[in-house]
């Protein structure tokens, strides 16, 4: 990708390179030849995107903000005039809305905009792209109603006051001391209520396009803003009492109040907010179909007073399109990465499937390690990739079956830093490239880079003992498929030398605890094309 920069015709400009590569039929393989690059003006088109339908809003923002150096730069334009690209403010610049949006994504607060005028913002990163979708809009206009009621309270609350004052002072002046003392104290009990409640209504306010929601420990709504009520059919007054299985369903219900519990249970024992705040990411209903929903939710709690019991404030965004969105891109890459295997597969009958084989090995082994997600999808995405690299080496060398002279040995055992080279500059999710990269290393340290230990990404460390396991254990134009007891021994032996200690116990114990003889015995059959021969 080349992010947006200031084009040759003075306007902002965005673009992508993509390497090409010549299809030959000789000995030396595909050739890069050039390179694509494609170039748009980033124009009104993008900028459109930005507002938010149905907006009455007079004073509220949608920009694309981005870091660059010490700077910040807005990279859509600006409710002054400003164009794209035109304006860019210090990072270290006090209270500024534009630099809180970029260090805390997802987060809200009352900062300064550009032109110094005080506002509520709010932002979220983009998936790709280095860029943060940063939302706000003018206090005085989003606190405006609030601020109105807040003040016909404050009114009314001091008109009772002081009818209260002048019937105490009457009552006492005909000798009634008990009466007044007593109508003094409910005035200061509606005094400190009202405070409260002023306090309640700054924390949550309908100014907000995330639903907002707070309920008690027996999961019942002390608040939800307009939001939260739109999306749930109810008047926000309508929905106070009731339950959350009662409004949002029963399986919605479980899940937050067992994280709502958890909360409320930490924050009792040391009133720490920060340590106390959870946030989840929750999948509803079936996967598999377009019918489903994912919901990202902020748990925060509040302490009791006298107008409310201990509660969790709930903010509540739906994520389902991003979602979506990550999914088919997960899917179009797996696509891709599968042709790239396939033409590896082609040029060389005794490796066809070596690369899915080792993913599939790679996975299993980070599974029964308690690998985390990341670690167990790297390896898998690796394992098929790390031969990409022999696309570059001649056919009547993968299928030798004589002896290979050193520099022959030497260029099929660094193949995979050819396939370094060529993924360089895809973006993977996780450490695809460096795990390729240390691929070769070796728990003692031997290894091209000189890393060991742990210092070897986990990753690397199973991908390698995945890749030595199917190659022995597979047929080659040199060599007969070893069996599994064989493979075994020599890779106990090469435990804690060449090879990760909990690695190899991984594999063994899933080898034979877990059917893998069973599951993986098709890897010793000699591929079909070479048995038609």
């Amino acid at each position: 990708i080349i992010d947006v920069y200031m084009g040759a015709s003075n306007l902002p400009t965005i673009g992508f390179a993509l390497p090409v590569f010549g299809v030959q039929d000789d000995s030396e393989g595909a050739k890069g030849i050039g390179v694509v690059v494609g170039i748009r003006v980033f124009d009104k088109n993008i900028f459109d995107r930005l507002k938010q339908l149905g907006d009455t809003t007079e004073t509220s923002e949608t920009i694309l903000i981005r870091s660059t150096g010490s700077m910040v730069e807005y990279l859509s334009p600006l409710a002054d005039g400003s164009a794209p690209l035109e304006r860019s403010l210090a990072l270290d610049t006090p209270k500024l809305a534009s630099v809180f949006a970029l260090q805390k994504p997802g987060g809200f607060a009352i900062k300064r905009n550009y032109a110094s005028k005080d506002v509520l913002v709010t932002s979220r990163p983009l998936a790709g792209p280095p860029w943060v979708v940063m939302r706000m809009i003018t206090r005085a206009e989003a606190l405006s109603a609030t601020e109105t009621r807040l003040k016909t309270i404050l009114t009314v609350f001091t008109l009772i006051i002081a009818g209260v004052s002048v019937a105490i002072i009457a009552v006492w002046r005909h000798g009634s001391s008990l009466r007044a003392t007593e109508a003094l104290e409910k005035a200061r009990i509606s005094s400190e209520r009202f405070e409260n409640m002023s306090k309640f209504m700054n924390v949550v306010t309908n100014n907000q396009p995330t639903k907002i929601i707070t309920v008690t420990a027996d999961t019942k709504y002390a608040f939800a803003n307009e939001p939260a009520s739109r999306e749930a059919g109810i008047e926000p007054k309508d929905m106070i009492g009731k339950t959350m299985a009662s409004v949002m369903g029963p399986a919605q219900a479980q899940a937050y109040a067992e994280i709502n519990s958890e909360v409320l249970e930490r924050f009792a024992k040391n009133n720490d907010v920060e340590e106390a705040r959870a946030q989840h990411i929750h999948t509803f209903g079936e996967e598999d179909s377009d019918d489903f929903s994912v919901i990202k939710s902020d748990h925060i709690p509040l302490s009791g007073g006298i107008d409310h019991p201990p509660s969790v404030l709930m903010t509540l965004n739906d994520i389902t399109d991003l979602t979506k969105e990550r999914r088919n891109s997960e899917k179009m890459l797996n696509q891709l990465i599968g042709t790239l295997v396939s033409v590896v597969d082609r040029r060389d009958p005794f490796s066809a499937h070596h690369s899915e084989r080792v993913a599939e090995v790679a996975k299993s082994i980070a599974e029964e390690m308690g690998a985390s997600e990341e670690d167990s999808k790297t390896a898998q995405i690796a394992g098929k990739l790390m031969n990409l690299g022999k696309i570059f080496i001649p056919p009547d060398l993968l299928t030798k079956t004589g002896k290979l002279t050193d520099k022959e040995r030497s260029q099929m055992e660094n193949s995979y830093m050819v396939s370094v080279d060529l993924l360089e500059d895809v973006d993977f999710d996780g450490p695809v490239v460096d795990t390729i990269r240390q691929f070769g290393e070796t728990w003692d340290g031997k290894g091209p880079l000189g890393l060991s230990g742990n210092d070897i990404l986990l990753s690397a460390r199973i991908l390698s003992m995945a890749n030595a396991f199917v190659g022995m254990a597979s047929p080659r134009a040199y060599r007969q498929a070893m069996t599994f007891e064989k493979v075994s021994n020599i890779l106990l032996e090469q435990s804690g030398s060449k090879f990760d200690r909990k690695s190899v116990s991984a594999l063994i114990n899933y080898l034979e605890n877990r059917g893998g003889m069973e599951k993986w015995s098709y890897f010793r059959d000699k591929p079909k094309e070479v048995e038609g021969e």
